[in-house]
C-alpha cells in the first residue's frame, strides 16, 4: 500500500486526484494539506483522511506519507517539491512542473539526485482516445503522417474578462496562462498521438492589456498572451499547425484535430461538446469511418468518472507499477522538462520571429 499526502486538497485535487485515488486499491490517502488548518480539517473529514496540515513541509515529513501530491498553484510547486525531496518522498506534481523551463530543470535535477519516483500530470498521455489514435498511426492506418492541424479553444484564458480566481495568472511569473496551461496540455496530447515537435515558429498575440474581472467593475493589468499560434516540424518530418484561441468561456467548440497521411486522414473532435483535448473522450474518424475506442484502452475501475479523474487514475496506476519495478513512470519530471523547453522555444520564436529548435 502506497500512502499518499495531498497538498492542495481543497482545490483541483478535490474533484480529480482524490476521487481517482479512492478507486485504486494500491493507494491510501493518509494526509491532506491546504493553506489553513480549518480548510485542511474539512478536507480530511470529507475524504476520511487521518492527518490534516496547514504546512506542506509537515505533511511531507510525516512518517505515514510515502508519496506527496503537489496540486497547488504553479508558483507554489517548487517549495512543495523541495520539501518532499528533502523528506525522501516520491512525488506526483500537477502540470506545469515549475513557472518556467529554468525552474523545471532545477526541480528535475534535484528529483534525479534524490533517487525518488517522480511523475507529472499531463493528462493527454493517459487519454484512451489519444493512445488509440497513436496506435492507429503506428499501424499505418493513414499511411505516412504528413501534416497535422489542431484548432482548440483556450477559454477561460485570453479573453476580455477573467474569473476572479484566475486573476493571478495575468502575471507571467505565476506560470499559469493560456500558453502554459492550455497550449501546454494540448501540445502534450498532440505529441502523444503524433510524436515530438522538433522545431517551432510561433506568435503569441496579446489582444487585451487590461481585462475585466468577471462579476465586478474593476479591471486588472494583463501581461500574458491572448492566443497561441504556431507552425512546426515534427521529428518524423510531418508539419504541424496549431491555433489555441483565447476567450471568455465557457469553451464552445472544444477542439478539432486533423492528421493527414499519405493514404488517408484521421480527424478527432470532442465526444462531449466543448471539452478540452486532454480532458474528455474523442470522436475519431478515418475518412467517413467512425472508429470507437476499444474498451481495452481504459485501465481504471468503471466507478471513476470519465475525463480528468480517469486519466489521473491511469497515471497513478503507472506510478504504482513504476515504484514496484524501481523505475521512473511516464510522464516523469524529465517529460515535463521537455515540454517546458518546447514552451520556451515558442516564447523565444514569438519574441524574435525566428524558428526555434526544441533543446
Amino acid at each position: 500500500m502506497i500512502r499518499i499526502g495531498v497538498v492542495g486538497a481543497s482545490g483541483w485535487a478535490d474533484g480529480s486526484h482524490l476521487p481517482a485515488l479512492a478507486a485504486l486499491g494500491e493507494f491510501e490517502v493518509t494526509a491532506v494539506a491546504t493553506t489553513n488548518q480549518a480548510s485542511a480539517d474539512r478536507a480530511a473529514a470529507a475524504h476520511g483522511v487521518r492527518h490534516a496540515f496547514a504546512d506542506a513541509g509537515e505533511l511531507a515529513a510525516h512518517p505515514d506519507v510515502d508519496l506527496v501530491v503537489v496540486s497547488v498553484k504553479a508558483s507554489g510547486h517548487a517549495a512543495v517539491i523541495r520539501a518532499a525531496l528533502k523528506a525522501g518522498k516520491h512525488i506526483v506534481s500537477e502540470w506545469p512542473l515549475g513557472v518556467d523551463a529554468d525552474e523545471a530543470r532545477e526541480l528535475t535535477e534535484a528529483a534525479t539526485a534524490a533517487a525518488v519516483v517522480h511523475a507529472v500530470v499531463l493528462q493527454g498521455h493517459h487519454s484512451p482516445s489519444a493512445r488509440f489514435a497513436a496506435d492507429l498511426l503506428a499501424e499505418g492506418r493513414i499511411g505516412t503522417l504528413e501534416s497535422i492541424a489542431l484548432v482548440a479553444d483556450g477559454a477561460p484564458w485570453g479573453g476580455s474578462r477573467i474569473w476572479p480566481n484566475l486573476v493571478f495568472g495575468l502575471d507571467p511569473s505565476e506560470g499559469t496562462n493560456i500558453l502554459t496551461i492550455m497550449a501546454g496540455h494540448f501540445l502534450a496530447a498532440l505529441e502523444r498521438v503524433a510524436g515530438p515537435l522538433a522545431e517551432v515558429s510561433a506568435r503569441l498575440p496579446r489582444t487585451h492589456d487590461r481585462v475585466l474581472v468577471d462579476g465586478t467593475e474593476r479591471t486588472a493589468p494583463n501581461a500574458t498572451p491572448s492566443h497561441v499560434l504556431l507552425h512546426g516540424l515534427l521529428t518524423n518530418g510531418a508539419t504541424a499547425s496549431v491555433a489555441v484561441h483565447g476567450g471568455n468561456g465557457p469553451a464552445q467548440g472544444g477542439f478539432f484535430l486533423k492528421l493527414v497521411g499519405s493514404d488517408g486522414t484521421l480527424t478527432a473532435t470532442p465526444a462531449q461538446p466543448g471539452t478540452f483535448i486532454h480532458w474528455g473522450d474523442w470522436d475519431i474518424k478515418i475518412g467517413d469511418e467512425v472508429l470507437a475506442v476499444p474498451d481495452t484502452y481504459s485501465t481504471v475501475p468503471a466507478c471513476v468518472r470519465s475525463g480528468p479523474p480517469a486519466h489521473i487514475a491511469a497515471l497513478y496506476q503507472e506510478v504504482a507499477q513504476a515504484i514496484a519495478e524501481a523505475r521512473q513512470p511516464h510522464p516523469s519530471f524529465e517529460t515535463a522538462l521537455r515540454h517546458h523547453r518546447l514552451l520556451a522555444a515558442i516564447e523565444r520564436s514569438a519574441a524574435d520571429g525566428v524558428a526555434r529548435g526544441i533543446s
